[in-house]
């Protein structure tokens, strides 16, 4: 039988409809189509020399081939992976520790947690230029603090040394991260019922049984947010390893993002850079994919 709706109803969903429609037209126009369009160009030969052509040649996967077979794309996966690795731990345990530190509400909680917003709020170029000034071998304040305190000899060039250059640039996105871990986990903490801890305390359970019992469990929504969202956040940065970087030394910062840049607007071959971009959009989507599936999965518990 089939279900009968008033005319108020069709109404309502139509107006809902007309909301709705312009931002699919804006995502489709700004989002679709140079997804779309960027895979084109990833299985044609499109350089420097072709992109005017009316007609480029079709070469199929070949594109894919060849940054796989270079040894630069690889170091690039995998300085990627490290990167977004790490500053996600640093990020989650210092933004998890000053969550759990600032929603203990003493007095000036509210306006400390408002300060630390800001670093949030830096631009990416003006974190890059600052942390390359602050971790500068030659009159960095890092370095200074670091021999004032005895813990280095002798200044450490963070990034201008292959081997301490990604971690330089992992502490300068983790600086940037904190603020945002400690606002999503703050807020997940002030929803949890006070109840909860009041009954577990008079029950006997001591501080960490409280927080592993109740804390994790019921934060386990905000926790899977945080580092999802910072996964797809981290994994695409470009700006902030450009800037302080460039790279390198030699490929040390290398990252899928700017290897992609350098590919289409230093060597000038738009299809491998398109590709490249490709293939961090999949691994993008498939940790999208899981992360749905994730929340859906709680929704049927809950």
């Amino acid at each position: 039988m089939r279900k009968k709706y008033s005319s108020d109803y069709i109404k309502a969903e139509r107006r809902g409809y007309a909301f709705v429609i312009p931002a699919l037209l804006f995502m489709i126009a700004f989002v679709g189509y140079p997804i779309i369009y960027n895979f084109i160009l990833s299985v044609y030969h499109v350089d420097v020399m072709t992109i005017g052509q009316q007609t480029q040649e079709f070469v199929g996967m070949k594109n894919y081939t060849d940054i796989f077979a270079d040894p630069t794309m690889k170091i690039s996966i995998w300085n990627t992976f490290l990167f977004t690795i790490g500053s996600i731990f640093l990020q989650f345990v210092i933004g998890f520790a000053l969550a759990l530190f600032f929603n203990l509400n003493f007095p000036l909680a509210k306006p400390m947690r408002g300060l630390m917003v800001v670093a949030w709020m830096v631009p990416m170029t003006v974190v890059a230029l600052l942390s390359k000034f602050m971790l500068s071998p030659s009159g960095g304040v890092i370095n200074d603090l670091l021999m004032r305190l005895h813990l280095i000899a002798k200044p450490v060039g963070w990034l201008i040394d292959q081997k301490t250059a990604l971690w330089g640039v992992i502490l300068a996105n983790t600086w940037v991260g904190i603020p945002f871990n400690m606002i999503l986990l703050t807020t997940g903490l002030s929803n949890i019922s006070k109840s909860l801890y009041e009954a577990a305390e008079v029950d006997g359970a001591n501080a960490w049984q409280r927080f592993f019992y109740i804390t994790l469990p019921q934060l386990r929504p905000a926790i899977l947010s945080v580092v999802i969202l910072g996964f797809i956040y981290t994994f695409k940065v470009f700006d902030l390893v450009y800037v302080a970087t460039g790279g390198g030394p030699v490929v040390a910062t290398e990252l899928m993002s700017t290897y992609a840049y350098k590919m289409g607007f230093a060597q000038f071959s738009f299809s491998k850079a398109a590709a490249i971009a490709n293939v961090l959009f999949l691994i993008l989507f498939v940790v999208s994919l899981g992360y749905l599936k994730l929340i859906r999965k709680d929704e049927v518990i809950n």
